[in-house]
């Protein structure tokens, strides 16, 4: 009864509160839904240049199209297991990468000057004179390229050379912020449905991806749930061999915590805040939950929990 009451009182939630994107997620995932229909409600996010905006990430209200914006796309394309490159979606977003907007210097920005001209989070603030460029979301965006571009296209070699170099600073000095960690395992990913690839050595990067990983995890339960903290489940999946190296013990403890976790209308608290004066992050933060709780039933799906 517990895991049904969980999973329902998720359900009445999504059904109440969520936008029609992650409504359309939900839909996928537990209830026979198509992808179609995600990527029709998706392209709604896409502007003419390819890019995506609009709030796609509920903490960026910017309307331009912006690289994080965009990356935020390429993880609900993964999310489905969408791979036509022949898509509207996926031509449209490797028009906007190979158009050197918003990328300076082999690098995308993180920040573009336009988000402070709309409710955003303080991480999102520019405070540079055009953008900041930064490795979170370039290496995931040079995946993404590397995947769906042309192999005789400028943006496949433009992907290269910054996968190559990606590559290379990652087993000099890896990183220890977990959001661009998070950006070199999508490189890796990316490479591995790639045939044939012969960039750089595979084997190598994931063996140092699983170690700055496992170094870099919280290991205090009691952080969970309550500070914003590199989570299990940020790395872990349970039903994929290459992925499954995150300790599973831990992993399973925090999906035996996320069941005691679920508030009273069936969604999760949101660990963080803009810190500024938009009072648009209460908007924010009911689309946040819905998709906290898309992530938290998949999880608990991958362990039997519900």
């Amino acid at each position: 009864m517990l895991k049904f009451d969980i999973f329902e009182k998720a359900r009445n939630f999504i059904y109440r509160n969520a936008r029609p994107l992650d409504f359309a997620r939900w839909n996928f995932h537990f209830e026979n839904g198509s992808a179609d229909d995600v990527l029709k409600i998706l392209s709604a996010y896409q502007n003419k240049d390819g890019g995506f905006a609009n709030a796609i990430e509920p903490d960026n209200w910017n309307i331009n199209s912006t690289p994080v914006s965009t990356w935020a796309a390429t993880m609900i394309l993964r999310e489905i297991g969408f791979t036509d490159p022949s898509h509207s979606v996926i031509k449209g977003i490797l028009k906007y990468l190979d158009s050197g907007k918003d990328f300076v210097n082999g690098k995308w920005f993180n920040t573009v000057k336009s988000n402070n001209d709309y409710p955003h989070a303080v991480w999102w603030e520019c405070k540079d004179d055009i953008g900041t460029p930064d490795d979170n979301p370039t290496v995931s965006l040079a995946g993404f390229a590397l995947r769906f571009s042309n192999k005789e296209s400028k943006l496949y070699n433009k992907a290269s050379e910054i996968a190559i170099k990606a590559y290379n600073d990652f087993i000099t000095d890896p990183t220890d912020e977990f959001h661009t960690l998070r950006c070199f395992t999508d490189l890796l990913k990316y490479c591995e449905e790639i045939e044939n690839f012969d960039l750089f050595d595979i084997n190598l990067f994931r063996d140092k991806l699983i170690l700055k990983i496992n170094e870099i995890i919280c290991k205090e339960p009691e952080k969970w749930f309550t500070e914003y903290v590199c989570k299990p489940s940020v790395f872990y999946k349970k039903n994929n061999k290459k992925w499954s190296y995150v300790d599973c013990n831990l992993a399973e403890k925090e999906a035996n915590i996320l069941l005691t976790q679920q508030l009273p209308d069936g969604s999760y608290p949101v660990t963080w805040q803009w810190y500024n004066d938009y009072k648009e992050f209460e908007i924010s933060a009911n689309w946040w939950k819905s998709d906290l709780i898309i992530k938290n039933m998949l999880y608990l799906k991958e362990f039997g929990k519900i």
